[in-house]
């Protein structure tokens, strides 16, 4: 028989385990909650050099960030790349628009398509955020050998992968 995973208790019952008859969500042992905290962590940390120098905001930085990588996106794409909401990129785009870190221009074939370019002063912003935020990661990453890096990537790319797969529970 399969184990239910929303009954997996990992520590003794304590003041914290839900009333009887109701389902036990162990965050602590839940790996999208897990990454989810991570990922906060790590993106705060790295957010407060760029947020105090620049006046960035995560959402601001990852619209910059993807738009450094691959020019002359949609918001709409933008927002697909990063898997963050479209309002929110709407909101980067639009601050980043006002401070002059971003270009908007139009689809060279179809006048209907708007698309976001790094400007020359988002250009400047990003080339002294990008390798800062590399040494974030390469620091980061330094607490694992190189054997435990590449076994980090591929489970990762495995993950992501198996992403597409789930199937939904109504």
């Amino acid at each position: 028989m399969t184990p239910d995973p929303t009954t997996r208790n990992h520590a003794s019952p304590s003041s914290t385990d839900p009333s009887p008859g109701h389902a036990n969500l162990d965050l602590e042992h839940f790996l999208p909650y897990r990454l989810s905290v991570l990922s906060n962590r790590i993106s705060e940390t790295i957010s407060g050099y760029y947020r105090q120098r620049f006046g960035l905001a995560v959402t601001e930085w990852r619209t910059m960030a993807v738009l450094g990588r691959y020019p002359e996106l949609s918001a709409g794409e933008v927002a697909e790349r990063t898997a963050m909401d479209k309002v929110a990129v709407s909101r980067a785009v639009a601050r980043l628009l006002q401070r002059g870190f971003l270009q908007r221009d139009t689809h060279g074939d179809d006048r209907r398509r708007s698309v976001l370019a790094l400007s020359e002063v988002g250009y400047a912003v990003y080339d002294q955020v990008a390798p800062m935020t590399l040494a974030c990661e390469q620091q980061l990453l330094s607490a694992l050998d190189a054997d435990e890096r590449a076994q980090l990537e591929a489970l990762l790319d495995k993950l992501g992968n198996g992403v597409g797969l789930m199937v939904g529970h109504d």
